[in-house]
């Protein structure tokens, strides 16, 4: 069966082949469920838990779109491994994107050959890059509006955050680089100049947190919802990606994976950095509840609401955006 729509970015010559278009629904609303960490081997009974929280929150939830962030099969083979996850979207026949981590590809299989495996399912909403800029799935998918409109109103960004540094000088974790923090800046000029010089509101979803995370949360006149459990790892050096974002003034959130045991989102000058809810299980460091994050963006509107869906059912950490993160104003 093939795939239900074909469509094409013409823009710096990229093309979204075989690729889903997505609509809000009927009441203006679009679901998009995160998995992060799962941290999958197949065959390994340690990553059952994980298998069910993903299928407990697909059939409660009812996502319209699905967003992996990065290190989602960690064991061999890896082809086999992405098969078995993504049969849980696709039997669902839910649109699903992914961004890599820094161990997707530590088990045998490139960046590169990621990318043409991910690619190539059935409602995957990806398309390849791998050449073009850093790294690979550097996308932006339009979300269009409700009953069959054709006019495109929110994006979502996908950014691979590299995984580890390629400075010799410089230790710890890779970074969202120049090239594609530029190729941003201009899909994301396109796509305002297309809505009358008005930026769509977008979120980006990627691996490993800005720096600008542990700022955020250090700034105890910052509202924090959620918990931050262990130090923040993003790279050693600042890249820009979110004085870039400030700049085009379209992306609202920010989604990243990578620290498990952080939950927390925190407004940031008008930009929600938030991470998703660990989903892996005990493959990894840590044994608490896992789940996903949830967002419901709004058509028309510069907000979202977003919650945890925990493998129990259990919801937590629920908030609107920006309302609910807004400072409180000094008397």
């Amino acid at each position: 069966m093939k795939k239900i729509l074909v469509f094409c970015f013409a823009l710096l010559g990229f093309t979204a082949t075989n690729a889903q278009k997505l609509n809000f629904n009927k009441d203006g609303l679009f679901k998009i469920a995160q998995f992060t960490d799962v941290h999958y081997v197949h065959g390994n009974s340690k990553s059952d838990t994980a298998l069910m929280a993903i299928q407990r929150v697909l059939d409660t939830e009812k996502p319209d779109m699905v967003i992996f962030t990065g290190d989602i099969v960690t064991g061999r083979p890896a082809k086999t491994g992405w098969d078995a996850i993504t049969k849980l979207v696709i039997d669902r026949k839910i649109p699903f994107a992914v961004t890599l981590g820094n161990h997707d590809d530590e088990n045998g299989t490139t960046r590169l050959e990621l990318e043409k495996i991910i690619t190539s399912y059935q409602y995957n909403c990806n398309y390849p890059t791998g050449g073009e800029l850093s790294g690979v799935m550097n996308n932006v998918i339009p979300i269009y509006g409700s009953e069959k409109d054709m006019q495109v109103k929110s994006l979502i960004y996908c950014f691979d955050s590299g995984a580890y540094s390629t400075i010799n000088d410089v230790p710890g974790y890779g970074w969202i680089t120049t090239d594609i923090i530029d190729w941003y800046k201009k899909q994301s000029l396109h796509f305002t100049k297309q809505n009358n010089f008005q930026p769509l509101p977008a979120l980006a979803y990627f691996h490993i947190p800005l720096p600008e995370y542990r700022l955020a949360f250090n700034d105890e006149s910052n509202k924090r919802i959620g918990v931050r459990k262990e130090d923040e790892c993003p790279s050693d050096l600042n890249s820009g990606m979110f004085i870039a974002m400030k700049e085009m003034k379209d992306v609202m959130g920010t989604f990243v994976g990578h620290d498990h045991v952080n939950d927390y989102i925190v407004d940031y000058y008008g930009i929600a950095l938030a991470y998703g809810q660990f989903t892996g299980w005990r493959t990894t460091y840590i044994s608490e509840m896992n789940g996903s994050r949830i967002v419901l963006l709004k058509e028309g509107k510069y907000e979202f609401d977003t919650w945890i869906r925990l493998l129990d059912g259990s919801v937590k950490h629920k908030v609107a955006f920006p309302t609910d993160l807004a400072k409180e104003k000094k008397k």
